[in-house]
């Protein structure tokens, strides 16, 4: 693994990045409308609770249906169901494994939560990652874990959290982007959604940077996430403005923007029907 590179940009200059963008008109989409339509169709609609149950992940996947989103992400022991009940609909079945949403485990463990999501049918894999030990700069085993667990995926999608609320500053943020590309990710993800602080526009276009470098450098398109309180359309729209600013039309496809919630899809859906 290379020496990271660091991020030229303060968090002044993000923010008023951020804000001269919004003020634009889109440039890829032709009415609000119309952006509101990608969003929900990119929208993994999610159940990620303790008490999560059998009646819920039904209750998920015919939502799901309804809404025509992108995927369903659910815990590894529902996604033999999941599959199950989407089998006659293109929607995607993704599973948090890894050690979620801590990132604390062992990384033998880590592998065979993953290997068990992929064998019970899992499309996507949304793994964290430990942040402790890239906190303490250990680059180089945070690195040789995801390279473990993108090889336990088989063919599955594999979209790595990085958990912004944890890293905070920009350089950190854009640091774990590059090193989670760097070691396999087909998608970069906000947050887990289970902490405070979750996905931010100013975290999002520090990832969308690190992506558009990534690009420059390799060719290689790679995923984007945001996740984790984007419940309403203004929010909504932000990040999808940034996104088109930043990476523009060759990334507003599911297959490269994905939006991790379980309450937006219905606001959307609403919101369209008007």
């Amino acid at each position: 693994m290379t020496k990271l590179p660091t991020y030229p940009y303060s968090s002044i200059e993000i923010h008023s990045r951020i804000e001269e963008i919004e003020k634009q008109p889109f440039t890829n989409f032709s009415s609000e409308k119309d952006a509101i339509h990608f969003a929900l169709d990119c929208i993994d609609l999610t159940t990620l609770e303790g008490n999560d149950t059998m009646e819920k992940i039904e209750l998920l996947c015919n939502n799901a249906i309804k809404y025509q989103t992108a995927a369903v992400c659910v815990y590894p022991v529902f996604v033999k169901q999941a599959k199950q009940l989407l089998k006659s609909d293109p929607i995607r079945v993704a599973s948090v494994a890894g050690a979620f949403p801590s990132g604390q485990s062992p990384i033998d463990i880590k592998i065979a939560e993953v290997e068990y999501a992929v064998a019970q049918g899992a499309d996507e894999i949304d793994m964290v990652i430990s942040r402790g030990l890239f906190l303490e700069e250990k680059y180089e085993t945070v690195y040789n874990e995801i390279v473990s667990i993108k090889k336990a995926c088989q063919e599955a999608c594999l979209k790595v959290i990085l958990e912004t609320g944890e890293l905070i500053e920009p350089d950190l943020i854009y640091k774990a982007s590059i090193l989670a590309m760097n070691a396999g990710a087909d998608f970069i993800k906000t947050s887990t959604g289970k902490i405070s602080i979750n996905a931010t526009p100013d975290a999002f276009l520090v990832m969308l940077d690190a992506i558009f470098q990534y690009y420059n450098d390799t060719k290689k398109q790679i995923g984007i996430k945001p996740a984790g309180g984007i419940t309403d359309l203004h929010t909504t729209l932000l990040y999808l403005k940034i996104l088109d600013k930043v990476l523009g039309v060759k990334w507003l496809s599911s297959i490269f923007f994905r939006i991790g919630a379980s309450r937006l899809a219905f606001n959307l859906y609403d919101f369209l029907k008007t």
